[in-house]
């Protein structure tokens, strides 16, 4: 029986809620599919309490006040991502609940609990039910019911943590997005395994073993579009306010009128924006007007959900530690010896020779699910000695990081958007080195519309995705980017795609790396007897994730 929360107590219920929900930080990605489908809800809330882990550790807390009060404060300056904000806010409401309290009874906890939810549904701007906010109303909810009779603080936690086991199973009919996955809340499930793991503390238990655990929901998340995002952009930062009493509402209007997602937590020196944005550049311009920007994280859902749909890990700012260590050779800026050079973006180093041999200066690693930095991309392009620099960038999520380097360098950068390497293929081929720049990048885009491209990949998991029923494991064949067919037999799928190509003249047909050149010739062969009028072409790509680019012209 605890009736009272000492601040040393509270302390050890930190590390045991962060233990807690770090355990099973993967079982929670997998079940993240709102209010995106990238996967990051357990990653995000697990590196969001470490934060408060990191200060509590420097501290020796005599009261519970100070105590919430570092983990606050620690919360909001290491929020990751939406859940995180939200994390942060039921804990700033919790703060403010228990300023002044020397010790917590069950009584007092439960309303600051409830304070803490009401500071969370303050600052997200367009509230949705079915979420952590609907777990974490009704378990404090639960909470001050109960303390109003008991006064067992274990007791009070115990009904808070069984009333959000009802809402959150409850989530999954709530919100139509949950619905159509088949999961429940992932930030709700997050929430209420810090409870538990708070309330573990209490009862004596031992922290839990850290060990990335597998998911334990078989949720259909193929079903989540990409584009099912309204908005490309995951915006996440902090501002050090101008005066302590500075209004936000006007920016909180703004934000809400170029984004989605909005959520804004702050205390008296600070605020942290989360918001969803295709132009993150005007959220940070227009936030600068209340305060100096200190730290900012920007990333690209859709590339990060199109990772997960694939069975890949998500890119995540956590990657520009590797980029910087690639970086430490310095930035070289080479001199213009000539008017043009040539900037390609692509996997695979077969793929990397065939721009190379077309006239490419540089190439870029990078594509599907590995989506190059625009540091990369620019370091590229002013290595390049050459006036005006084409960049190719061979993916349609990679245009706008490559678009972002022309205010970067002091050379003329043209991006060509060529949204596959057939496309940047037919780009490079249609080059005049005597035309002016102009030209060159008219005939260029022209012929990006004279190309088909066809890929074959390998489906992740289960799902139901535009009428075909697919299988982990199925081959998948994609034309312009949309799922033409799906088979367990991948000749099958290369018979369908070679029939498609007999009003072609050029096919070009680029293997993977995890085909053998034996099975390449054999694929060919299927497309030179459906199209014996083309000149088919076999080349070695080398390239990750598809099996086979196929290039119809």
């Amino acid at each position: 029986m605890t009736k009272e929360i000492t601040g040393v107590q509270f302390k050890q219920m930190i590390l045991h809620g962060a233990a807690s929900i770090t355990a099973q930080k993967q079982a929670i990605n997998d079940l993240n599919v709102f209010p995106v489908p990238d996967g990051d809800t357990g990653t995000n809330m697990s590196m969001t309490i470490a934060t408060a882990v990191t200060e509590l550790r420097k501290h020796a807390p005599e009261t519970i006040d100070k105590a919430v009060s570092v983990t606050a404060s620690a919360l909001l300056q290491g929020a990751r991502g939406n859940s995180g904000v939200i994390l942060s806010l039921l804990f700033r409401g919790l703060s403010k609940g228990l300023k002044g309290v020397e010790k917590a009874n069950a009584a007092v906890f439960a309303a600051a609990m409830q304070e803490g939810v009401s500071a969370a549904y303050k600052a997200v701007m367009k509230p949705a039910e079915g979420t952590v906010l609907t777990v974490s109303r009704l378990a404090a909810k639960a909470a001050v019911d109960t303390a109003a009779t008991v006064e067992d603080v274990e007791v009070v936690l115990e009904a808070a943590i069984e009333e959000g086991r009802k809402a959150l199973a409850a989530t999954t009919d709530m919100n139509p997005v949950l619905k159509k996955a088949g999961v429940v809340d992932a930030g709700g499930k997050g929430y209420l395994l810090i409870l538990e793991g708070m309330l573990a503390h209490l009862k004596g238990e031992p922290l839990p073993e850290v060990v990335e655990s597998a998911a334990q929901s078989e949720g259909n998340f193929d079903v989540m579009a990409i584009e099912d995002i309204t908005f490309t952009f995951d915006t996440v930062f902090i501002v050090r306010k101008a005066s302590p009493n500075v209004e936000l509402e006007s920016l909180r209007a703004y934000l809400s009128s170029i984004g989605d997602c909005l959520v804004i937590g702050e205390d008296d020196e600070v605020f942290k924006v989360h918001v969803h944005t295709e132009i993150p550049g005007n959220a940070l311009n227009e936030a600068q007007k209340y305060g100096i920007l200190e730290l900012a994280k920007i990333e690209n859902m859709r590339t990060q959900a199109e990772a997960v749909a694939a069975g890949k890990e998500a890119q995540s700012v956590d990657d520009l530690e590797q980029v910087e260590k690639e970086l430490e050779g310095g930035h070289v800026v080479a001199a213009a010896e000539k008017p043009y050079g040539f900037l390609a973006i692509c996997a695979g180093d077969g793929l990397a020779a065939v721009f190379r041999d077309l006239g490419c200066d540089g190439v870029v690693s990078g594509g599907q699910t590995m989506n190059p930095s625009t540091e990369s991309i620019l370091e590229g392009i002013d290595r390049i000695p050459a006036e005006t620099v084409f960049v190719l960038p061979n993916n349609g999520n990679i245009i706008m990081a490559a678009q972002q380097c022309a205010a970067l360098t002091e050379k003329h950068v043209v991006v060509i958007p060529s949204k596959t390497v057939p496309q940047g293929v037919t780009a490079m081929m249609n080059v005049d080195p005597e035309a002016d720049v102009e030209s060159i990048t008219a005939a260029m885009t022209e012929a990006l519309a004279n190309v088909t491209t066809a890929q074959i990949t390998y489906a992740a998991r289960n799902s139901d995705f535009d009428g075909f029923e697919i299988k982990e494991g199925d081959y998948l064949a994609l034309k312009e980017g949309k799922l033409f067919g799906t088979d367990a037999d991948l000749d099958a799928l290369l018979k369908q795609l070679a029939e498609e190509g007999k009003d072609s003249e050029f096919i070009s047909v680029y293997y993977g790396e995890d085909v053998t050149e034996e099975a390449a010739q054999a694929a060919a062969a299927k497309f030179e007897e459906a199209c014996p009028d083309a000149e088919v072409t076999l080349l070695r790509g080398g390239q990750p994730v598809y099996y086979y680019i196929i290039s119809l012209e």
